[in-house]
């Protein structure tokens, strides 16, 4: 974002959550009662799957998010362990790119819960509806970070699956952050992975066809078709890291043309491109000059055979750090 729109927004949120002696020295009550911690302030966000609240913490005397599954969810085993892996996989990541989880525990109900940092900033997609705002280096300084986040997950053993314009956060602080890690997946001290990773029927088109193409639905493909790669559609069992670099390429050639690789109104067709088609090259739909290094790697991100993508988020970085603007010529 501009730096006068940056500062304006770090001034409020700084403003907004100011610390008094009043609130730092006050004595815990001798007896402390889970069943009173936390506030509830509004709601923040409804998902497809969850609820996120605005909270204050009566212990810390912050606020935090506070997320919990929806109720047609509570008795739904899988998204329950789902939701156990996000809170897990969030907290022990420990990343500038990853929000910090606070708590897991369960409600007065029995129900599962996390609370984690509250950020108040815009989406990488809320950025893109006024890309002409900003310049393409603020904007690869996001991918750039959101990779720093992607290459700690794999070096750790987590795929997100889930990299998507509206799962990118910008913060007040110009802090980036990866969302959402409820499709992450992992692998067990076996190699294998949880049986429901493996989702079985095929979309009928029938049904695909009535979809929302944005639409991270349950039940359905896993992942957002328009940022999905080509083995998410498949459902390979032995999809790996090289997931995300495909997803994060999608992103970055939105960023460099302002559509995403591949567009139809049908959810069938959408996928049979991103199965069997290659994408238009950036520089014959974008208006602006796109470098060529960030083309480059852009459709090798892109490309079918996970093989011939690049090897890692580090090679990423290190590409994307290279002085591509030398070869922007207007």
């Amino acid at each position: 974002m501009t730096k006068r729109n940056m500062l304006k927004f770090q001034q409020t949120a700084t403003n907004d959550t100011n610390v008094y002696l009043e609130d730092t020295d006050k004595a815990l009550p001798e007896v402390l009662n889970p069943r009173t911690r936390y506030m509830f302030l509004n709601t923040l966000a409804t998902g497809g799957k969850s609820l996120i609240k605005s909270c204050k913490d009566m212990h810390l005397n912050r606020v935090v998010a506070y997320k919990t599954l929806r109720k047609e969810f509570l008795n739904d085993e899988i998204e329950k362990t789902r939701f156990l892996r996000e809170a897990r996989v969030s907290a022990m990541l420990q990343h500038p790119s990853v929000i910090p989880v606070y708590e897991i525990g369960r409600d007065n109900q029995g129900q599962y819960y996390f609370t984690m940092k509250l950020v108040h900033g815009y989406t990488l997609r809320e950025i893109m509806d006024y890309r002409e705002r900003y310049d393409l280096s603020q904007l690869i300084d996001v991918i750039i970070q959101i990779s720093h986040g992607l290459a700690a997950a794999h070096s750790r053993g987590v795929a997100h699956r889930d990299i998507k314009p509206e799962n990118i956060l910008v913060g007040p602080f110009r802090e980036v952050l990866l969302l959402d890690w409820g499709l992450a997946k992992v692998w067990g001290k076996d190699g294998k992975s949880a049986d429901f990773d493996y989702p079985g029927a095929k979309l009928e088109e029938k049904f695909a066809e009535k979809l929302d193409k944005s639409m991270t639905g349950y039940g359905k493909l896993q992942g957002t078709v328009c940022y999905m790669s080509p083995e998410q559609i498949r459902r390979d069992p032995d999809i790996s890291f090289s997931t995300d670099i495909y997803s994060l390429g999608s992103v970055l050639y939105e960023l460099l043309t302002g559509t995403p690789p591949f567009e139809s109104d049908k959810i069938y067709e959408l996928l049979d491109m991103v199965k069997n088609q290659e994408p238009v090259r950036p520089s014959e739909i974008n208006k602006y000059p796109v470098p060529k290094t960030l083309e480059k790697l852009c459709l090798r991100c892109l490309q079918k055979d996970p093989k011939l993508r690049p090897a890692s988020m580090e090679e990423i970085i290190q590409i994307l750090q290279l002085d591509w603007m030398s070869e922007i010529s207007y």
